[in-house]
């Protein structure tokens, strides 16, 4: 197997459904005094997922036990697979993260309250993390599409991924659900980029 780098090999990773919430909807949802759990760290670091959980009601379904990631963020974001939005009845746009404007608007629920969380809904669009060196060994820029090979038991090449530089990520690609079912994704996966 080709070294990352060498042979342009990034690690995989499934990414399912979660919402980012802001401090207004966490307080919201918990109530005002609530300490969010910690239940683990994520690969990017400074990302964790938190033990609590929400319900997303959308026109036509809910979708229940929806993992909550930290830190807070300034605007809630709601990332869902294609397959989600159908069942919540719902058209979110495929966006980068962060670009929420004119992304679909969703109800958020726990035990306690519900919020309805405008424009926060995307189907978040497959990208690379990646440091500064990792793109300069790569030969890449922010922004830039390339086309990835995932090399699943279903091998298959995704096209339009973007890559994202920051010098706080860790290398890895990642996929929605949808997108790992159609490749036979398995943990330990890896994306060669072939343009």
């Amino acid at each position: 197997m080709d070294t990352i780098g060498e042979g342009k090999t990034i690690p995989v990773e499934a990414s399912a459904r979660h919402v980012h919430l802001s401090e207004e909807h966490i307080e919201k949802l918990f109530g005002k005094d609530h300490e969010m759990s910690r239940k683990k760290e994520l690969s990017q670091p400074g990302q964790f997922q938190y033990e609590e959980r929400v319900t997303l009601i959308g026109p036509k379904g809910v979708l229940k036990g929806v993992a909550i990631l930290g830190p807070a963020r300034n605007n809630t974001q709601v990332e869902i697979s294609k397959t989600d939005a159908r069942t919540l009845g719902i058209n979110p746009p495929v966006r980068e993260s962060g670009k929420l404007n004119g992304s679909r608007d969703i109800y958020i629920a726990t035990e306690k309250a519900v919020v309805e969380a405008k424009e926060s809904v995307i189907i978040a669009k497959r990208h690379i993390h990646m440091t500064p060196e990792d793109s300069e060994r790569f030969g890449l820029n922010d922004k830039q599409l390339v086309s990835v090979r995932v090399k699943g038991d279903r091998s298959v090449i995704f096209e339009d991924v973007v890559v994202r530089v920051n010098s706080k990520y860790k290398l890895s690609m990642h996929i929605d659900f949808d997108e790992a079912n159609a490749s036979g994704y398995k943990d330990g996966v890896i994306g060669e980029i072939v343009s």
